[in-house]
């Protein structure tokens, strides 16, 4: 851990020089990025200059034991347990602080809300999905901007997709990819038997054109009227964009805005995650070791939580967490039950740090 304290002081150092160049200064763009790593450093330089600063305070206080007055003995005593305490309690933050941050997390995200098995609940249940992460970005302060929804006759969601732009986004929605089950009483059942339907969540890290490399021969582009539900023409112009990506077949459309150049480059922006993620998906596959060991990366064929509403439980199966807060956690909530998910992975790095 020291040999990594000294990397870290001699980065911050680094910085600091970085950050009074007037070259650095006047690109805004470099700047910002360097003075974000400069600010998570200092955080570890601070904690580590206390940890020294307590380290001296205990050896002082451990010279003081062999005197001969009983009163400043035992106020020695005293002394050595707070510091030990403190101790301990900086040694394990300053371990947490240099876990490696991942590069993804402040990025923004594509979400893809899919009904799954359950026909016209599953579709309730994916507007409700989508409803709560609408309601929890509002509450963060992103953006969502809706690029695909497939809407049904009773107002649910075949599938909807958005961007959702904002400080940390990927960072804290990142565990929420995977197969979300409901348990709950459908409107349409008449003798009040609960019914299970689930649905998909995908959260894809935003691409950067600096990530990829798109070639636009590649692309065939598309244009038609855009429709709502049941066929009804929301738009008298042809300005919907279907884009195909002709050497893989990736598809994307978008009709959400009225302006054709507008919905184009919402496409190229999800065409550009999608093939971004097939990329780093091939990468995966290609270290299965470190693949096993990521719980919950977004693979949607694993049942991550169960919404009960008869009994208003959400249950995350991948930690074995319950919470009766489902009203609140569906209104908007969602740290309630992405907290403890977040935690639980910071304490397994934590564990394979210090087993490292």
């Amino acid at each position: 851990m020291f040999a990594k304290l000294d990397e870290v002081q001699g980065r911050y150092r680094e910085l600091n020089s970085m950050l009074a160049d007037p070259s650095v200064a006047s690109d805004p763009q470099q700047y910002q990025k360097l003075a974000k790593e400069h600010a998570h450093l200092q955080e570890i330089v601070d904690a580590y200059k206390r940890f020294r600063a307590v380290e001296e305070e205990l050896e002082d206080n451990k010279s003081l034991l062999s005197e001969d007055d009983p009163e400043l003995k035992e106020m020695a005593r005293a002394e050595i347990a707070r510091l030990d305490a403190e101790r301990e309690e900086l040694e394990e933050r300053i371990t947490r602080l240099l876990i490696p941050k991942d590069p993804l997390d402040e990025k923004n995200i594509l979400i893809e809300v899919r009904a799954g098995t359950g026909g016209d609940e599953a579709a309730l249940f994916a507007a409700d999905l989508f409803r709560m992460y609408d309601r929890y970005a509002a509450n963060q302060g992103w953006k969502v901007d809706i690029v695909e929804a497939s809407e049904t006759d009773t107002g649910g969601f075949r599938q909807i997709v958005a961007l959702i732009e904002g400080d940390d986004v990927y960072s804290k929605l990142k565990y929420e990819g995977g197969t979300h089950r409901v348990q709950r009483v459908p409107e349409t059942e008449t003798q009040g038997r609960i019914h299970t339907s689930a649905c998909t969540v995908a959260i894809l890290p935003e691409a950067e054109d600096v990530e990829l490399d798109l070639d636009m021969n590649d692309l065939k582009i598309d244009t038609y009227r855009s429709s709502g539900p049941g066929g009804q023409s929301v738009n008298t112009t042809d300005s919907a964009i279907r884009i195909t990506h002709e050497p893989t077949g990736l598809v994307v459309t978008c009709q959400d805005e009225k302006s054709q150049h507008k919905n184009k480059a919402k496409a190229l922006k999800v065409l550009k995650t999608r093939l971004l993620e097939q990329k780093r998906e091939a990468q995966h596959q290609e270290r299965a070791a470190e693949r096993r060991e990521q719980v919950g990366s977004g693979d949607r064929s694993e049942r991550i939580r169960t919404y009960n509403f008869p009994q208003s439980r959400i249950t995350d199966h991948r930690i074995g967490y319950t919470t009766r807060r489902l009203e609140d956690v569906l209104n908007g909530d969602v740290d309630e039950v992405l907290v403890p998910v977040h935690e639980h992975f910071q304490a397994e790095k934590l564990k394979a740090l210090n087993d490292e």
